[in-house]
């Protein structure tokens, strides 16, 4: 068996103009995925969304709404009424998501046995680092 060697990475690895820094919902917003699914059959109201995010504080909704506002993902409408009704629903933009979102959701249908058994196997072999970082 013949072993390739690989080159060494080198710090411009990723060109700086490089669009994956910039996509706005690729995991750094911890609710964005949820708050687009919830989005996916029509616009819905800032009360209605944190039913199913149930742990999400309303501080926590606001901002991640904001956010994918800003990014273009998500719009927010005013409706000139008393009292004051505001309805949140995905943008063109955001909705070219959602099939991305399903290949993500079906891979990890398919694959979580196995990524739970890697977690419990990484675990078992590393409890005792995390007894000793404890010890201190």
């Amino acid at each position: 068996m013949t072993q390739s060697v690989l080159e060494p990475l080198s710090a411009d690895f990723f060109p700086a103009d490089c669009p994956v820094q910039t996509v706005p919902v690729l995991g750094s917003r911890k609710w964005a995925w949820k708050i687009i699914r919830c989005l996916e059959g029509g616009p819905r109201r800032f009360s209605e969304l944190r039913v199913p995010l149930g742990a999400i504080t309303a501080k926590v909704l606001a901002e991640s709404l904001r956010s994918m506002e800003q990014d273009g993902v998500v719009s927010r409408t005013e409706f000139a009424e008393n009292p004051p009704r505001v309805e949140y629903a995905l943008t063109p933009l955001g909705r070219t998501l959602l099939g991305p979102m399903d290949a993500v959701c079906t891979w990890s249908r398919a694959n979580l046995q196995g990524l739970l058994e890697a977690r419990a196997e990484y675990e078992r072999e590393h409890e005792n680092e995390h007894e000793n970082e404890h010890a201190y």
